[in-house]
């Protein structure tokens, strides 16, 4: 009896020694994996890197997916470092089920993207027709993609059509025309009294094919044809060469949206969130800007408002949201656009629309909640901080 007790002491020891080791590898491996999802990506809606590690007999399964090629050769030279023996599950997007199909562009006047591959799932941004796209996943009928501004998240299968490298370059390189009335159609044949083959927005890009009177001759990205009035586009290179923002072309800009509905997700002349409306205005002036109310406030040089707002010039961005406190994260949940006048433009939740509001108290159109929730103001002509993408030099269309 006593035998039989040490030796299922003896086991118990080994096999406690064997777990605790197990246990030490495990954090380890944990503890690295977030390292390394902070260092490389450590905001999700520009970036994949999902990893998890499974014990698998003495060695570590990592299994996930990024689209970080250089964050997975960290993380596994990390763990070479620290003699952690692993098997490689991870898969590098684009997934190889996608096969050579990687590229896309937007081929519908606006294409709504969202969180999860699901048409229930939460709106999360918008992009207009011709805009290019990494084609990164695949679930059933959707695709996870990602936008010129980084932004990743999921589009239905009739929102892109996909393309491989040679066509996705044919169309990249073709002349290009760019809608610019706020609303419009496009023709079967060049007579506005014809058959109309789809709607269009301000900032709908589509390949110039040619010219027949009054109307310019355009090709979508799923080969539909059909004919748009010159009057209501530009060729993308003369628009592009003649952009010169400034305090009163973005106020022009920003005024022409006003009422446009507010849509939580919306980047469009379909509807837009306080983010969507300020990157529109900025978009219709050459410059791309991150998508979200938090990201942008990372871009701009910082205006100092400590004793009051008379620095402030239109076209600055003011943010509005939370303070950090008590230990806690600054929470940014709101942008709109200074238009001089202690006034500022932007898409308001509460009423609905593109709205202006004042941050002077005797003004009728003051708003007191967004007044007492103002964190900082950022200016965004001139400035190279951030994540900005200018049109002229970027090349992205």
């Amino acid at each position: 009896m006593n035998r039989i007790a040490l030796l299922f002491g003896v086991f118990a020891l080994a096999t406690a020694c064997k777990s605790g080791k197990d246990l030490a590898t495990a954090s380890k491996v944990n503890t690295t994996i977030t390292t390394i999802k902070q260092a490389y990506a450590p905001d999700k809606r520009v970036a994949v890197f999902k990893v998890e590690p499974i014990r698998n007999q003495g060695t570590v399964l990592l299994r996930g997916e990024t689209n970080l090629p250089e964050a997975k050769d960290k993380l596994l030279a990390q763990l070479r470092t620290d003699n952690v023996p692993y098997i490689d599950s991870i898969q590098v997007l684009p997934a190889q089920a996608l096969g050579a199909q990687t590229y896309g562009v937007v081929s519908v006047s606006v294409a709504n993207i969202r969180s999860q591959p699901a048409h229930s799932a939460e709106l999360a941004t918008q992009a207009t027709l011709g805009t290019p796209v990494k084609v990164l996943n695949k679930n059933g009928s959707w695709y996870q993609v990602q936008t010129p501004d980084n932004y990743i998240s999921w589009v239905d299968e009739g929102g892109i059509k996909l393309m491989n490298k040679q066509e996705f370059d044919t169309w990249q390189q073709a002349k290009k025309i760019i809608y610019l009335n706020m609303y419009g159609l496009s023709y079967s044949e060049p007579n506005t009294d014809t058959q109309t083959v789809s709607d269009l927005v301000s900032g709908d890009v589509l390949w110039l094919k040619g010219e027949r009177a009054d109307f310019y001759q355009v090709a979508y990205p799923d080969g539909r044809e059909a004919y748009i009035p010159k009057a209501s586009a530009q060729v993308y290179e003369s628009w592009v060469a003649s952009l010169n923002p400034t305090e009163e072309s973005l106020i022009s800009t920003a005024k022409k949206l006003m009422g446009i509905p507010y849509l939580w997700g919306g980047t469009s002349l379909k509807g837009m969130d306080c983010s969507g409306f300020t990157k529109n205005v900025y978009f219709l002036n050459g410059l791309v800007l991150p998508r979200d109310a938090s990201q942008q406030v990372h871009t701009g040089n910082l205006i100092d408002t400590s004793n009051g707002f008379e620095d402030l010039r239109p076209g600055d961005l003011v943010f509005f949201g939370k303070p950090a406190a008590n230990g806690g994260t600054e929470k940014v949940t709101h942008v709109g656009m200074w238009i001089g006048n202690y006034e500022y433009i932007h898409a308001s939740g509460s009423s609905g629309k593109v709205t202006v509001n004042s941050f002077d108290k005797q003004a009728k159109n003051f708003n007191r909640s967004i007044f007492d929730s103002f964190l900082r103001a950022k200016r965004i002509l001139n400035s190279t901080q951030g994540d900005i993408l200018k049109l002229q030099s970027a090349k992205v269309y």
